[in-house]
Formats: C-alpha cells, structure tokens, sequence
C-alpha cells in the first residue's frame, strides 16, 4: 500500500503500552459489528491491529504498538503477515467480512417491501452509528490517509462494496424504478455520507435525514418510471 517508510516513533497512545487482555483482544475493534477473533497468535495480532487502527489511524499505528498490545513478538507478526501493509489489507478484509455479516443478519429480519428493505438500511446504520465505540468506516478512514490511487487499497474496497451495491441494485429493481444503477449510486452518496457526518459529529441522527432522503428519491424515481 506504499506507506512506508515507517516512522522511527513509536505513536503509542497512552495507557497502550501493556499487552490487552483477551476480553479486549477477541472484540478487536470493539463495536457491534466488529469482527470476532480467537486467541491464536495471527488472530491476537488482527485483533490489535484493528483496535489501533480504528482508533488512533493507520500512519499513526506502529508496529511496536501493535506488537505490544498483541502480547507477541514483532517477529511474530512479520511472519504471519509479512509486513505492515499486508496487515492493513488483512484487517480491512476481516473487518469487511464482519461488517457484512452484521449488516445482512439484521437486514434479514426486515419484513415489508423491497422499498421498506432499502429504507431500512439508514435504521441499521443508526445502530451502528449509536455505538459508543463508533469509529467510522475503517475502509473510508484508510482511503483519508493513503493516496487515492493506491490500486490495491481501491480493488479492496470495490470488493466489500460489492456486496452491498449488488443487493441495493436488486431491491431498486423490484420496486420498479428505471435505472438500478443509478439508485446504488445515489444511496452510495446517502450511505457514505452519512458515516461520515456521523462519525464527525458523533451524532447517529444523520441516518435518520439520509432516510428521509433516500423515501424521497425512491418517490421519485417510482414517479419516473410509471410515466415511462
């Protein structure tokens, strides 16, 4: 992900520099839809490297850091992962993995129309946002602090975004609007910046207003479509 050269500092944050105990290690970032991890020695480093991450950013995280909190070796964590880059891209993919299943868990217990699904997106998301570990979107956080033409970082997240943007272009589909397409692009905007309006102002209404934007746009769309 060309972040290096790492700096010589060690950005630890205080009260991070004792090994976490493995209540705090198995919840990693900590929020609901955080991943789970196991006490194995890969698992321990993941789970403090997502904890850090998402917490105090992935330039300021060292792997001094990581590897203290971890309760292993640095060499432990080069040999599972290689080197801070590939951990990056490790945590980004689990942590995707855990958002997903998280997301679509609670979207399956929406009943109602393929309209009431989509809606409900906005009310799943102001679970999330209601967390008091709320930390934003881990994989927007990444794209604020790397460059934006770094390939892998952007086929990794096309590939969680993926998941979702199929499954809007599905629903848009059976409500009937004209252009699926350009509903997944709109909910794209209403979505991603509604994490990040959250996440700023640590305010989980903001999912409220991007629902009651997203009713109207799939208002209109329906009205669009019915002339056609």
């Amino acid at each position: 992900m060309n972040i290096r050269p790492e700096p010589t500092h060690d950005a630890t944050p205080a009260g991070e520099s004792h090994p976490a105990g493995p209540g705090d290690l198995c919840l990693g970032a900590g929020t609901v839809c955080s991943a789970r991890y196991q006490a194995t020695t890969p698992d321990r480093v993941l789970a403090a490297a997502s904890w850090l991450f998402c917490h105090h950013g992935f330039q300021a995280t060292g792997v001094d850091a990581i590897a203290r909190r971890a309760g292993t070796a640095k060499t432990s964590l080069y040999k599972h992962f290689g080197n801070k880059d590939q951990l990056i891209e490790a945590v980004l993919e689990r942590e995707g993995a855990a958002w997903r299943s998280w997301f679509f868990s609670e979207m399956a217990k929406v009943e109602g129309t393929a309209e009431d699904r989509l809606l409900a997106v906005f009310d799943i998301l102001e679970t999330w946002f209601a967390d008091p570990h709320f930390f934003g979107c881990p994989f927007i956080n990444a794209l604020g602090e790397f460059d934006v033409n770094n390939a892998r970082l952007r086929k990794i997240l096309a590939a969680h975004k993926s998941h979702l943007n199929g499954w809007i272009a599905a629903q848009a589909e059976m409500v009937g609007v004209a252009d699926p397409n350009d509903t997944v692009a709109q909910f794209t905007i209403l979505i991603d910046g509604a994490i990040v309006a959250a996440q700023a102002s640590g305010k989980p209404g903001y999912a409220r207003q991007a629902k009651r934007l997203a009713g109207l746009l799939l208002g209109g769309r329906r009205a669009i479509s019915g002339r056609g």
